[in-house]
């Protein structure tokens, strides 16, 4: 297994023969003390690797539903070094789970790279996705990815060229997270045929594992998808979930903690039934 990191790799190992679950959640969102809460929830409800985004203002990649959660957590102040200490958080109870951090190259750029892999390898992050850091552009920062075990991991789109294809799989390390249409996270509808035909392109060059994502919105599209990807990744409808939980908790006069309870168990409670349908696959 292509990986430098070995929580990922045993990930991997253990989902062999059945399709790998990775959730996405904004970091921050339903609220920071939630976050740490909500990450070990998922694990319970079955999510292999979890991806936590990185709030940013400006989510080039992202649908609206992302969006309005990197607003929100950016309103209480989350930054890079918020969502490290929420991972370091995790950490505490759960050594054995992957966490990969998705976001953009501004907030890095701000903090350092050196900087960011010190402290991201001290508070146990196992990859990083940056989505606008080109693999011909990262040479360096991959290099001190690698020494600290952190897994460089890449986007491919329908519109990847073979000789992208190639660059990625010369540097990629954990999987690879291939977009399923085109457009932004949580849009459109998938074509199976399509993605099966792309993925069985992309396994002539990358020998790691493929996960899909970006139009994943109910079990039936992540069997179909789970058929021919090595891991499912789903962040738009659980966060959608999610919010539409803190919705009807603030209508119904919850208290704070009530509503990020509520929240949590909503999001659990709906990646649950994903991953039975998953497991069935086995």
């Amino acid at each position: 297994m292509n990986s430098s990191n070995p929580r990922i790799k045993a990930a991997f190992a253990r989902t062999a023969g059945r399709t790998a679950l990775i959730p996405y959640v904004t970091a921050g969102d339903p609220s920071v003390l939630a976050t740490p809460l909500l990450m070990h929830a998922l694990v319970k409800a079955g999510a292999d690797v979890l991806e936590l985004g990185i709030p940013f203002s400006d989510p080039m990649a992202d649908g609206p539903v992302i969006q309005r959660a990197a607003e929100r957590a950016i309103k209480r102040g989350v930054g890079l070094r918020n969502v490290l200490e929420m991972v370091a958080q995790f950490r505490q109870d759960d050594t054995t789970t992957p966490v990969v951090l998705m976001g953009y190259a501004n907030p890095i750029e701000r903090m350092g790279q050196e900087a960011f892999v010190q402290q991201a390898s001290k508070a146990g992050v196992d990859g990083v996705l940056v989505v606008d850091y080109p693999p011909e552009e990262i040479v360096n920062f991959a290099a001190q990815l690698g020494v600290a075990q952190i897994d460089p991991i890449f986007l491919l789109a329908p519109t990847s060229t073979q000789a992208r294809i190639q660059q990625v799989a010369r540097v990629a390390k954990g999987y690879v997270y291939y977009v399923s249409l085109k457009g932004v996270t949580g849009a459109g509808n998938i074509d199976t045929v399509d993605v099966a035909q792309r993925l069985a392109q992309i396994r002539k060059h990358v020998t790691i594992p493929v996960g899909v994502g970006f139009g994943i919105r109910d079990a039936d599209s992540a069997k179909r998808l789970g058929e021919h990807a090595d891991a499912v990744v789903i962040g738009s409808k659980l966060i959608e979930t999610m919010e539409q939980s803190v919705a009807r908790s603030e209508q119904a006069g919850l208290s704070a903690a009530d509503t990020d309870a509520a929240a949590i168990k909503a999001a659990a409670d709906w990646l649950d039934g994903i991953h039975q349908v998953l497991r069935k696959q086995a």
